[in-house]
């Protein structure tokens, strides 16, 4: 089967592998698509953070935002799985551990993670080896595009929890991405009074066009304090003035990654009796968000920019870009 591969920094290529084989407990997908995200790019780019700590090392198989088809099941799965379409959680953790059976496989010591973590294959490909345990079906409702959007719209939910939108409650989301944007959405079907900060009017001119009138660049944005902020971005400086703009005894979430680290002022935190609160993964979201897509009260659709073929991974990752909106998907079989 055809997949792609990042052989080093700024080295990738599109080569024929062997085809999974569904192991014990393991299935097959046929991936119908996979998302490209930030972690990806820093895949390319030789920046990502795994390559430095060895939890990762190339050549590199990436793709963690996926949907797809069972094909094939392993010994000890239900037959049941086979020609439902899926999508599955990035985080495999031992199963075995501590924080496993206390449901934190996402923080499990050695956990896989899909297209990350050591060694995993991604689905950037024909086809993709995943746990049985890790899948979740698709309604009808959830297409491939809604079902690659699954991941990280698991994300966003979670962090949209951690701040506890409700109506008469503001939030603010740093960051207009799609993990910020996928979490403005949710904040608003949570009632929420939504505002945004971004760094370009490209970017805020794009998410005014789904509703979002609230969006600032920081020059803009408006003095009074907010009940709870979401750091969506990977700006250094943004943490400490997510504690600066909260409302004593509110809220800030923090899911986006710096290059650096970010410097806060605890005092301030204390003082405010601010919670502050950081979010890894989509794991313990993924099945609220397929509820929310197949409902309608979500729709992030128009975040795709564009859905390519597997030859034009490279240039996507590279920073091509088609319109306004953030996404691109890629059809391993287009």
């Amino acid at each position: 089967m055809r997949a792609f591969v990042i052989t080093g920094p700024g080295r990738s290529e599109v080569v024929d592998v062997e085809p999974p084989v569904a192991g014990d407990g393991e299935v097959v997908v046929d991936v119908e698509r996979a998302g490209v995200c930030g972690t990806d790019m820093e895949f390319l780019g030789g920046e990502m953070a795994y390559l430095a700590s060895g939890d990762a090392s190339y050549p590199v198989r990436i793709g963690h935002e996926w949907s797809g088809m069972v094909s094939a099941v392993g010994s000890g799965v239900d037959p049941s799985w086979l020609g439902r379409r899926v999508t599955g959680d990035t985080m495999l953790g031992c199963g075995k551990c501590a924080r496993c059976t206390n449901g934190r496989q996402h923080l499990c010591a050695d956990r896989y993670e899909i297209g990350v973590r050591r060694g995993w294959p991604g689905a950037l490909a024909e086809q993709l080896p995943v746990p049985a345990r890790a899948l979740f079906a698709l309604p009808g409702e959830v297409d491939a595009t809604l079902g690659a959007l699954v991941e990280p719209g698991g994300n966003a939910l979670r962090a949209v929890r951690a701040a506890q939108p409700a109506p008469g409650r503001t939030v603010l989301v740093m960051g207009p991405g799609t993990i910020g944007l996928l979490a403005a959405m949710f904040a608003r079907a949570g009632g929420a009074d939504v505002h945004l900060l971004g760094a370009t009017d490209e970017s805020l001119t794009f998410a005014r066009t789904l509703g979002f009138n609230h969006a600032w660049t920081r020059d803009e944005l408006p003095s009074g304090p907010y009940d709870s902020i979401i750091d969506a971005t990977n700006a250094v400086s943004l943490p400490a003035f997510a504690l600066d703009r909260v409302e004593p005894g509110g809220r800030v979430v923090c899911i986006g990654l710096a290059p650096e680290p970010s410097l806060v002022d605890t005092r301030q935190a204390v003082l405010k009796d601010v919670t502050v609160t950081g979010i890894l993964s989509a794991s313990g979201g993924l099945a609220a968000t397929i509820e929310a897509y197949a409902s309608g009260a979500v729709d992030p659709r128009p975040l795709v920019a564009e859905t390519v073929g597997l030859d034009q991974a490279a240039e996507v990752l590279a920073g091509r870009r088609s319109g306004t909106a953030p996404k691109i998907h890629i059809d391993p079989r287009g």
